[in-house]
């Protein structure tokens, strides 16, 4: 990525603007290739997803992601550029197309900002290839037009625009300036007035027994197939009135503000909506960090029984040995990349809204020759949301289950130009069309797990997302 020594703040008129598109104009025509043209404002503290709202279109992909306690959310909508992947080397393929992507940006602004500079959004599927009538791709990457992040009291709002050799500069120029003039002094004023909402009636269907499912997973494992096997639930469910998905995702982000609240639009009605409590990956200043999680049990009523069911969970045998399956086989991953991977020594408690897990967090230092993709493609999918052995389990999952999980227990995040990003992991999620959800829950499956402690668990977990689909207020 070239970054030119221009803040836009100092150079604030329609005049200046052209005269910029038109220096990159010229490089574009020097070689005959399209420049993608980012442009980063630091602006008055914004609401990513009030923003979003205001401005919301069913027709027009976005990604929202937003970690409330943590103090971060990102934005970004409609397409710059984007690319839709499938196979085995998906992310050796999506690795090529971020390296072209940044090849031919030209960046002005406060691109070292926090979120600063233009970003590449992905959703990729838990299986590496899916069908075409699935929602979505394999991977589903792009630029966004625009994107609004918040990091604490930095709000960067950032404008990318494909400039080709023949582009009407006057249009360009115009749609900058507007995008510039709102996001310099945004109101909400012209947002539109959400329809109101009164608790809905839903009716739900479930096409496959959760329970015998379990038995099946766990006569793979007493055979010596697997060791684990991570096993969901579907459940779909017709509302009486049409569902909004941002409602739903405001709901979700109140109820879990220790979660990563995400939302994923594929521009055709559909959106991949949830509330991840597992980061898969992240990378930032040369160091990786990524989250074991795995083990569950619900909390409790009152500070006495929540402390007892986290007793129980600690001690649990079951439990913590799903858990070291996990962080055992993430350990081999990484070091297979040759990486010096670093963890506490023992699990601790993991608490959110309505259950409470073992959580380990594993960091290691990040060599240069090691990219945030390269963790991605040995981590994805990770034991916890697949199982061990990975090839074995993955192959069971499918006839298991009976449904194609799409984005359920994907990796969704984010990459920027200077190597860094974050992924999480697509679980405790829906996808929503209208008056219609499919609800995900799923469970890890080991030797001593049964089939209705299972189905609670998943019950806990699908629970919490039917109450977001109702309005909060």
């Amino acid at each position: 990525m070239k970054i030119q020594p221009l803040q836009p703040a100092d150079h604030v008129s329609p005049e200046a603007l052209r005269e910029f598109l038109e220096q990159c104009q010229y490089v574009a025509k020097s070689d005959g290739d399209t420049r993608l043209v980012s442009i980063s404002i630091t602006v008055d503290a914004l609401d990513p997803l009030a923003v979003l709202e205001t401005i919301y279109e069913p027709g027009h992909p976005h990604f929202y992601a937003e970690h409330p306690s943590a103090g971060t959310a990102i934005v970004g909508a409609e397409v710059a550029a984007k690319v839709e992947l499938q196979g085995e080397d998906r992310f050796t393929q999506l690795q090529q197309f971020a390296d072209d992507t940044w090849a031919k940006t030209i960046a002005v602004g406060p691109v070292e900002a926090p979120f600063g500079g233009p970003h590449i959004f992905v959703a990729a599927t838990f299986a590496s290839a899916v069908a075409k009538a699935d929602p979505f791709p394999a991977v589903l990457a792009f630029v966004p037009r625009w994107q609004v992040a918040r990091a604490g009291d930095v709000t960067t709002a950032v404008a990318n625009v494909p400039v080709a050799p023949e582009a009407d500069l006057d249009a360009l120029t115009e749609r900058l300036w507007r995008a510039h003039a709102k996001f310099g002094r945004f109101t909400f004023a012209d947002a539109a007035e959400a329809p109101s909402r009164q608790p809905q009636k839903f009716t739900t269907t479930e096409s496959f027994d959760y329970r015998e499912s379990v038995r099946r997973g766990l006569d793979h494992i007493a055979s010596g197939e697997l060791e684990k096997i991570v096993l969901a639930r579907a459940l779909d469910v017709t509302a009486d009135s049409a569902l909004h998905p941002l409602q739903v995702l405001d709901g979700l982000r109140q109820r879990f503000s220790e979660c990563f609240s995400f939302s994923v639009a594929n521009g055709r009605g559909e959106s991949f909506i949830g509330a991840s409590p597992e980061r898969l990956v992240r990378v930032s200043q040369g160091k990786l960090e990524a989250d074991v999680l795995a083990g569950t049990i619900r909390r409790g009523v009152g500070a006495a029984e929540d402390a007892c069911m986290g007793k129980e969970l600690l001690a649990s045998t079951k439990d913590q040995h799903e858990h070291a399956v996990v962080l055992n086989e993430m350990k081999r991953r990484l070091e297979g990349l040759g990486l010096t991977v670093e963890h506490p020594s023992q699990p601790s408690l993991r608490k959110l809204a309505n259950l409470q897990h073992l959580h380990t967090p594993v960091r290691s230092e990040l060599p240069n020759a090691i990219r945030l993709l390269d963790a991605l493609s040995v981590l994805h999918p990770t034991p916890a949301v697949g199982g061990a052995p990975r090839v074995a389990a993955i192959s069971a999952i499918p006839d298991i289950e009976g449904f194609s999980r799409g984005l359920y227990a994907g990796a969704l995040g984010w990459m920027n130009a200077r190597g860094g990003g974050e992924f999480m992991v697509g679980i405790r999620s829906a996808l929503v069309r209208g008056d219609q959800a499919r609800v995900y829950a799923g469970a890890g499956i080991v030797a001593g797990s049964t089939p209705d402690k299972e189905f609670a668990e998943t019950e806990f977990k699908l629970k919490a997302l039917l109450d977001a689909l109702q309005p909060v207020r």
